[in-house]
């Protein structure tokens, strides 16, 4: 049993994601912002945690993450303002690593998206070009730090059912994946430490079984 917190515990994904991990056995805090939202996070049995990360200090979530044993980063600006995009998905983002790593957790992990990086392709005038800006500063300063991180890139997202099955690996093109697989590969790597830290997972819908995918140790990182 891991010590599982959950931020952006309101998201899509991460109320799909908080019950599978309870139903494996794992102690879960979801984090929300909004107070109203406690009822709908608990009701997948996680535990509700209210803190509003886009203002909260490097050690108020210290304080928040200390003693757990991952963390799971889900949440976002939503397509808010560059303003708040910029706050949200790159700067408490960021916070929250150095939390993590201040408070001696040990593994992060990190729901990004497919063609994350400092080379996006997104041009300026493009308004996804500040969450591209964000994720792409956030998954460089994960990869500088010293927890066990893992980094997740679903492609385009569905409301679709979970099939169970991904593809990854070399050469992999952006399609679309199911918000309810995005959440059985987060519960996948909290279950699997030993094949996913220090991994990127570009990722859409496929054919391999996600166990089978996560579970295994790659040749070289995608």
């Amino acid at each position: 049993m891991s010590r599982v917190i959950l931020i952006g515990g309101h998201g899509k994904v991460a109320l799909l994601a908080a019950p599978l991990l309870v139903s494996d056995g794992h102690d879960v805090t979801s984090v929300v912002r909004n107070p109203d939202h406690v009822a709908d996070v608990e009701a997948t049995g996680a535990t509700a945690a209210v803190l509003d990360v886009e203002h909260a200090t490097t050690e108020q979530i210290g304080d928040l993450v200390r003693g757990s044993d991952v963390v799971v980063w889900s949440a976002g600006a939503g397509g808010g303002s560059p303003e708040r995009t910029y706050a949200v998905d790159r700067d408490a983002a960021i916070r929250s690593m150095d939390a993590a790593e201040q408070a001696g957790v040990g593994r992060y992990v990190m729901v990004s998206y497919f063609g994350a990086g400092p080379d996006h392709g997104v041009p300026e005038d493009d308004g996804f070009y500040a969450y591209a800006e964000a994720k792409a500063a956030a998954d460089e300063h994960l990869q500088g730090t010293d927890l066990a991180w893992t980094i997740l890139r679903p492609s385009g997202l569905t409301t679709d059912a979970a099939t169970g099955h991904i593809e990854t690996g070399a050469g992999v093109q952006a399609g679309k994946v199911s918000r309810d697989n995005v959440a059985h590969v987060i519960r996948a790597v909290v279950e699997h430490p030993d094949t996913t830290a220090r991994r990127i997972l570009p990722f859409n819908d496929g054919y391999r079984p996600i166990d089978e995918v996560i579970g295994t140790t790659p040749t070289a990182t995608a």
